[in-house]
Parts: structure tokens; sequence; C-alpha cells
């Protein structure tokens, strides 16, 4: 999956400190796989690993990872996602699933998500995905990727229309004003706005909004990054953050 990626405003990090990952339960040919990909990243320290989807919460309470890599399959609804963002602000969240939409990505991002990869995402891009959702940086997939079903109920997740609506809602701007960007009615956008709120689990506008929205920036697309580098001591982004592993 192609992905791009943006920075929100935040604090600096450590200079050379290894980056700490926890590492879900997963299949076990899967799970040797990310172990030996991580293992071989001097700059990644694998904190965890085999942790069962019930035992996440206790785990990354009990070590405080910089990333947690999670199965999507083990969820049964993606709020769970956002619950574990809000808990653990700290920790990005990176989701692995055998095909995922685009709609569950967008949802999923929405919630506080730094990355939604799929199983025929490239080893390389793994690794640098870890990278930049501990530096605060969001992976959005990009239109053409993520076709596939899913696997979270289709009632719960966001319609592709929902979907553009979703991150102009998340910048504040006004229906009126989203209704001319999409070319569509005010109502329109009011009905959309709701079946948001109603899929995201908010009340209002302003609980759905991004932080640092407006200081959003493009950055590369991490599968032209080349290989990860090590944490400096430049001040980066430190936002509320953001699959087989085929070598090229």
């Amino acid at each position: 999956m192609n992905t791009g990626a943006f920075a929100r405003a935040g604090t600096a990090l450590p200079t050379h400190t290894p980056i700490t990952v926890v590492l879900a339960d997963f299949d076990d040919l899967f799970a040797r796989g990310l172990r030996e990909l991580i293992g071989s990243d001097a700059s990644l320290t694998i904190v965890a690993a085999g942790v069962e989807h019930r035992r996440i919460p206790v785990v990354l309470r009990g070590h405080r990872p910089d990333v947690a890599i999670l199965d999507l399959g083990a969820l049964t609804k993606l709020a769970e996602v956002r619950e574990l963002s809000a808990r653990y602000p700290d920790t990005r969240l990176v989701l692995l699933a055998n095909d995922p939409s685009m709609e569950e990505c967008v949802q999923l991002l929405a919630f506080g998500a730094s990355a939604c990869l799929g199983r025929n995402t490239q080893s390389r891009d793994v690794l640098n995905a870890i990278h930049l959702a501990s530096r605060g940086l969001q992976l959005m997939p990009s239109a053409g990727s993520g076709q596939g079903g899913g696997s979270i109920s289709a009632a719960s997740l966001l319609t592709r229309r929902e979907a553009e609506v979703l991150p102009l809602l998340q910048q504040g701007r006004s229906n009126a004003q989203i209704a001319l960007a999409l070319h569509v009615g005010v109502e329109t956008v009011r009905t959309h706005a709701r079946n948001i709120y109603r899929k995201l689990g908010v009340s209002s506008r302003r609980e759905l909004a991004a932080p640092g929205a407006s200081e959003q920036s493009r950055a590369q697309d991490p599968s032209a990054l080349g290989p990860p580098r090590r944490r400096a001591g430049t001040p980066l982004a430190r936002p509320r953050r953001g699959h087989g592993l085929r070598q090229r």
C-alpha cells in the first residue's frame, strides 16, 4: 500500500534513544517475520511480543512503548483504536490487516492511529512506517490503495463521501465551505457530518477536530525515504499520532 505522511506540531524527541516497539499476537509465521524484520534494525527494540489483544492496555501501560503494532483483525470495533489512542497518547499505533479498505484506514487515522498497512506492504515500508510513526507522523493511504473488503462491519465504516468530508471537518471548515469544496448541498454536508459523528462516537465538530490541523504539512511517501535512520536531536513533530513482509 502506497502511503503519504503528514506531520503535526508537537515536542522534540530525545537524542539517540532506541525506538521501543510492542507487537500484538499474530500468526506464528508472520510474527516471526515481523520479529526478524524489526530485529534487523539496530535503532528498534522490541519490548514485548505476542501480546494477546485483551492484554494490550496492560502492556502499553507497563512498557510505554513508542510504537505498538496491532492486528486489525483482532479488533471488535474500530473505536477500540480511539480508546487506546486517548489512554496512551505517547504510543503510536500501527495497524496491520489482511486487506484493509480505504474506509477502514481513514477511520483508523481519524481515531488516532498512525498507519494502516496491508499484508502486501513491502518490508522496507513497514520499517519506515514504524520510524515515521515514532516521529509523530501519520501515514495517509493513497486514493488507489486498500480496495479490499476489509474486516470490520460495513455499518460502522465511513462511506467514500464521508471519508472526503471527515478531513474537512477536522480542519474546522464550515458546512458551507465543505459544500462548496465538494460541490454538494449544505444539507447533504450536514447529513454526512451527523453520520460521521455517530460512526466515530463523537458529539461535536470540536471533539472531532484533529490537534494542530491548521499546521499539517505534507511529507514524503515512506517508500521513497530509503532506509530508515536513527533519531537525531533535531526537533521533530510529535503529535497525537501515526502485511506481509516481502523483500524488494
